[in-house]
């Protein structure tokens, strides 16, 4: 490409043009992010030196301001999911020279409302958030948007507002999770999930209930239990009463923590696992492989969650071209079979 500019100094709407890219594929090579190849990084940094490109001074200017602090807010840590959720946000914020604070909601509507409510000063730059489970009223979120704030929704989002959110295509994953049982032989799979979150359980369970009826398996009523959302022995009662009275032969846990319980239910029961009940359970729990027998999971891509998350937000501080509301990304999981599935 020759130098048509005769010395004139170029922006990068004119660099993205000379080069047939777009704006945003231009702003990422100058940035050096992750996500554009080098190939591309080293021809947009060769042409922005020739053509004379130069960044917007008011850009620059309004940089300057911000405080290099993005706030995550999640319902809980022990979850190894949110775990790895943060380490994805940590492999670009780190990158970016962003610090990152972690605030916890303990899955509490109330204190999601007075954590955001700290923010509309100005403290961070960017929310990356997953609601709480009893979270309907959205009032404490849209004033942080009027305030300036950009946000994006991980995992748990909130569909009746404008904000980019990056989530997990739950239906498909419950729907793959339960013909799976069917296909190794289950007769009665039942739902073992919590009441709160809408979006995420409410999808999960029809994915469920699709399953049942395209597999053909569905005698009646599908078998769901609703357990807590906390971990108490109360749901490995609720489990073990279920077990006796519709004995099923396979179980879909919708939340991390119901692994636990359910595998102390069988335990107490006397029920081998696969041999007299099957098991698959939402979660990205190290210790999956090493439970006895190791546990056939839905696998959700956690990390690359955070990374999807975080990246949004910095396009939209950078440069403040992108309309963030518009941004939803829906990312596949992955069914991971294992001994507790074994036909």
């Amino acid at each position: 490409m020759e130098d048509n500019t005769g010395g004139k100094k170029i922006n990068m709407k004119a660099l993205a043009k000379a080069l047939n890219l777009s704006t945003a594929t231009i702003s990422k090579a100058l940035r050096d992010s992750y996500d554009i190849s080098e190939q591309t990084k080293a021809r947009v940094k060769e042409a922005a030196n020739r053509l004379n490109y130069v960044a917007n001074p008011h850009a620059s200017s309004l940089r300057k301001h911000l405080s290099n602090t993005i706030a995550i807010v999640i319902p809980e840590i022990a979850d190894s999911f949110f775990s790895q959720v943060i380490n994805g946000i940590e492999s670009i914020a780190g990158r970016e020279k962003y610090h990152f604070l972690i605030y916890l909601t303990h899955d509490s509507y109330e204190r999601e409302v007075s954590i955001l409510n700290e923010f509309t000063s100005g403290r961070v730059d960017g929310v990356l958030i997953s609601v709480a489970s009893n979270t309907s009223d959205t009032a404490h979120i849209s004033k942080l948007q009027q305030a300036g704030i950009p946000i994006v929704f991980f995992d748990r989002d909130c569909a009746q507002l404008p904000a980019a959110s990056v989530t997990t295509d739950d239906f498909n994953s419950a729907y793959l999770a339960t013909s799976h049982l069917v296909e190794q032989g289950c007769k009665k799979v039942s739902l073992i999930t919590v009441q709160g979150y809408v979006s995420i359980f409410s999808s999960r369970e029809e994915g469920y209930r699709k399953a049942l009826l395209d597999k053909a398996v569905v005698t009646g009523s599908p078998d769901i239990v609703y357990c807590t959302n906390k971990y108490t022995d109360e749901n490995i009662t609720l489990i073990r009463e279920h077990l006796v009275s519709a004995r099923p032969d396979g179980l879909l846990l919708t939340v991390e923590h119901l692994a636990t319980s359910a595998y102390l239910a069988c335990y107490q029961m006397k029920l081998r696992i696969p041999q007299d009940i099957k098991i698959v359970c939402f979660t990205n729990q190290i210790t999956a492989p090493v439970l006895d027998p190791p546990l056939t999971t839905i696998l959700q891509p956690a990390y690359e969650m955070g990374q999807k998350a975080i990246g949004l937000l910095f396009e939209y501080l950078s440069h403040n071209y992108i309309k963030l509301e518009e941004e939803h990304f829906v990312l596949p999981s992955r069914l991971v079979m294992r001994e507790s599935t074994k036909n």
